[in-house]
């Protein structure tokens, strides 16, 4: 008999209803064979991307950068190898086992293009704009809408920096963010139902609040593929998924983005997502959440994930838009 002993921080995948399961369930089982049978355990295509993440980053000498210690943290930072091994990232597959998956992301040359409402268009490489910012490491919540949560030491610089760079125009109320498109590299992509590129978004008042952070590093060093190197989003009051990794494109707007969850399922993904417990989602309570990597530990949810005092002013006035779905 084959007997499965499961580490304490694991959640069975079977307490895990993956979202697009509950509108989707054929396209899920198709694009999950699709998926396997696309990407050997080691593929040559999958053997240089290993040697091409061997390479020194161009960025490494910056970190690890000063710690900020506005936002206190009570609770241990999840142990790095567990954060780092269990990840949501689509482009590369619907369960969380995708590490090994997302080493095929070309991570260089990468460019990030700002346009829409913007005084002027531009782009600029990431290792140029990296150095451009004043990197700090801040310790943050990360909640999932899956009812867990980790605590993890990000690096990188405030929302609020990129857009003084971009200079909008005063008719602009939200930013509209995208990760990559390539299917040739992403399998998930391949997928055609699901509306990709990967797109979020975040008001204008959101995208300068001083939490709204993008990450290019974590646990002192550059960030890794699967959680979304070399550029994404730590937004600590908003549910995982409106972090959207990977970006490549800023647009600011005067329309509010379609989300890519809300696109396939807007009853249960809104574009707002703000944490709170009072709120169930349609399938599962949000009371509470597991906290990986402490044995299973349940813990209650803080409206906000406990940021309130820094972001609940942004809601003032909104009390009938769907706040926290």
């Amino acid at each position: 008999m084959n007997v499965i002993r499961r580490r304490g921080w694991e959640i069975p995948e079977s307490q895990v209803t993956p979202e697009h399961l509950f509108f989707n369930r054929r396209a899920f089982l198709t694009g999950a064979a699709g998926i396997a049978a696309s990407i050997p355990v080691m593929s040559p295509q999958l053997a240089s991307a290993q040697r091409i993440a061997d390479l020194p980053d161009p960025t490494a000498d910056l970190y690890p950068a000063k710690a900020n210690t506005t936002y206190p943290i009570d609770r241990p930072q999840t142990d790095e190898k567990i954060a780092t091994t269990y990840n949501n990232f689509y482009e590369f597959g619907g369960d969380k086992a995708i590490s090994q998956r997302a080493q095929v992301l070309k991570t260089r040359p990468w460019t990030v293009k700002i346009d829409g409402m913007v005084e002027k268009p531009f782009e600029v490489g990431i290792d140029d704009l990296i150095r451009k910012m004043p990197l700090e490491e801040r310790i943050y919540r990360l909640r999932c809408v899956e009812a867990w949560s980790m605590t993890i030491p990000w690096t990188g610089f405030p929302l609020a920096r990129l857009v003084e760079m971009a200079k909008p125009l005063s008719s602009a109320k939200y930013l509209q963010m995208q990760t990559f498109k390539d299917p040739s590299m992403a399998p998930g992509q391949r997928q055609t139902w699901y509306p990709w590129p990967y797109t979020e978004g975040l008001t204008i008042e959101e995208a300068n609040n001083d939490l709204a952070f993008l990450v290019t590093g974590v646990y002192g060093k550059p960030a890794p593929k699967q959680m979304g190197a070399p550029l994404r989003l730590a937004v600590p009051w908003k549910y995982g998924f409106k972090s959207v990794k990977s970006i490549t494109h800023f647009t600011f707007t005067d329309k509010r983005p379609k989300s890519y969850w809300e696109s396939l399922q807007a009853r249960e993904y809104g574009f707002w997502a703000n944490v709170n417990p009072k709120v169930d989602h349609p399938r599962w309570s949000q009371a509470t959440e597991e906290v990986i990597g402490a044995g299973g530990k349940r813990v209650p949810t803080l409206l906000f994930n406990g940021y309130g005092e820094y972001v609940a002013d942004l809601y003032k006035g909104l009390e009938n838009e769907r706040l926290y779905a």
